[in-house]
């Protein structure tokens, strides 16, 4: 500060200096004399100013290249100059133009390119927190995973970009497979960072895939108390999770636990139906049949299923046909026109022998919707009022290929699974089975209607004449065992109520 103070007034002084000198000498008219090693130069007043311009700038030339020299030495000795910042700045530019390009480059997915431009930039640029992000990056994109874990490796040791290497590493893991370092390394990150939402969900899906419900409910709260997450949804995906963790408390004894456990989750969300039916259970235990009742209604009127009738009919497993049939109207009265509940009906008037009002609560569903039940049904009320054998066996021919209706369907790839699970077999999606009627339902098995075939099939009647049985429908026959290759003709024909010929 005081140096470029005294250089400013040194000039000031100087141009007033030649100022008050170019005036005297217009003034006067005179001329300068020098003489300088014996010879005397006379200057006119133009001439004069002209020289004094001359010898300032000659002298501000000297200045200068004295003080190149100077900052030369300084170079060449090892200290900071202006050469030194200078070259400092080219390498910097370079740098950050070699780590702009490099970044375009994964961008665009051009992983080799991206790789020589990070190469670069960390020659030049002492920012090893920028450019061995770049370089980890560009190795993914160029699919060299060895290199990019050992760069991830190398962001571990900074504050700064530690979370960077975790969740790089972890990501890592997930693409080879190891799912149970992933896990360990998503937890790490997950403390690092808890309102990190991808690292939230990979979390919370592993921990899914592992059984660890109760880390995966406090990876959910989390997510509710960060604004992440509905509340409704959290509801609902708490009571999916707090149902699994009653049932590894049930796997390891401890019933009354899993009783609870199960009543409080059934209370989050009423509207699942497995929780529903392990609360019910857990009150039929506890020889609360009311309360397992208005759970099941309560869950019945949100979803009709199958289990809930089930486990239903457990609360009195020992009453007759005709008292089972009143005690579920109740139940019936709810969603009255739903197929689940048409269905139903019929069963229970089918166990009571009541045919004509079987066929009447079936309705037209095997015309408008007919399924492997509805189908199996109408069969066992055409044989309950005596119809012939090949009409019956015409509607069990007719289920052999119909549509098999509602199952637990995911929403994510469409699997088809036969119990309800809170993953996915398939593509590991969390909380995306529902009951529903997939696009392709055909089969060959009746889904929550294998009660029924005994009714169905029943006794074969001992001929009338010692003469052989009628031929089965060799078509049919065969459509059946092109289905199921394990499947025997006698197996096929003992389904259908049909003795084989010897």
């Amino acid at each position: 500060m005081i140096w470029s103070f005294i250089k400013i007034a040194l000039f000031l002084t100087v141009v007033a200096a030649i100022t008050l000198g170019a005036a005297h000498l217009a003034e006067t008219g005179e001329g300068i004399r020098l003489a300088v090693a014996g010879m005397e130069f006379t200057l006119g007043p133009l001439q004069s100013i002209i020289a004094a311009v001359v010898a300032f700038g000659a002298v501000w030339l000297v200045i200068r290249l004295v003080g190149f020299l100077v900052a030369l030495l300084r170079f060449v000795t090892g200290d900071e100059t202006a050469i030194s910042r200078y070259f400092d700045r080219n390498r910097e530019r370079k740098g950050y133009e070699a780590l702009a390009e490099g970044m375009l480059a994964v961008a665009s997915g051009e992983g080799r390119l991206a790789l020589s431009k990070a190469a670069r930039a960390e020659r030049f640029l002492a920012r090893p927190e920028l450019t061995n992000l770049l370089t980890a990056q560009a190795a993914e994109a160029a699919g060299d995973h060895k290199k990019a874990i050992e760069v991830y490796k190398r962001l571990l040791g900074d504050d700064r970009t530690r979370f960077v290497g975790v969740r790089g590493l972890m990501r890592q893991k997930l693409a080879e497979g190891d799912t149970d370092t992933a896990m360990k390394l998503a937890q790490k990150a997950f403390a690092l960072k808890p309102r990190h939402e991808e690292v939230q969900d990979v979390l919370l899906k592993l921990q899914a895939q592992k059984g660890d419900w109760s880390g995966a409910r406090g990876v959910l709260s989390a997510k509710l108390r960060q604004g992440l997450l509905p509340r409704d949804v959290h509801r609902r995906r708490d009571a999916v999770l707090a149902l699994q963790e009653a049932k590894g408390v049930l796997d390891q004894g401890a019933s009354v636990e899993a009783r609870e456990a199960a009543i409080a989750a059934n209370k989050s969300s009423p509207d699942l139906i497995p929780a529903a039916v392990m609360a019910a259970r857990a009150y039929i235990d506890k020889g609360n049949a009311k309360h397992a009742a208005r759970v099941l209604q309560k869950a019945w009127e949100a979803q009709p299923h199958p289990d809930l009738a089930s486990a239903y009919a457990e609360i009195a497993p020992q009453e007759a046909a005709a008292d089972r049939l009143k005690r579920f109207a109740p139940l019936l009265a709810l969603r009255s026109d739903h197929e689940e509940t048409r269905l139903l009906r019929a069963e229970l008037h089918i166990a009571a022998e009541d045919f004509p009002a079987a066929r009447r609560a079936l309705g037209d569903l095997v015309e408008t919707h007919p399924t492997q039940r509805a189908l199996a049904i109408m069969a066992a009320v055409e044989r309950g009022e005596g119809a012939d054998d090949a009409v019956v066996r015409g509607w069990l021919a007719r289920a052999l290929t119909a549509n098999r209706g509602p199952q637990w369907c995911c929403d994510k790839c469409h699997n088809i699974q036969a119990q309800w699970a809170p993953v996915c077999d398939n593509c590991g999606g969390f909380d995306t089975l529902s009951w529903r009627e997939p696009p392709h339902a055909t089969g060959s098995t009746l889904p929550h209607g294998a009660e029924m075939l005994p009714l169905i099939v029943g006794d074969p009647a001992p001929p009338a004449t010692p003469s052989a049985p009628p031929a089965p429908d060799d078509q049919i026959l065969d459509a059946e065992l092109a289905r199921d290759p394990t499947a025997t003709p006698d197996a096929v024909l003992a389904a259908r109520g049909v003795e084989r010929e010897n």
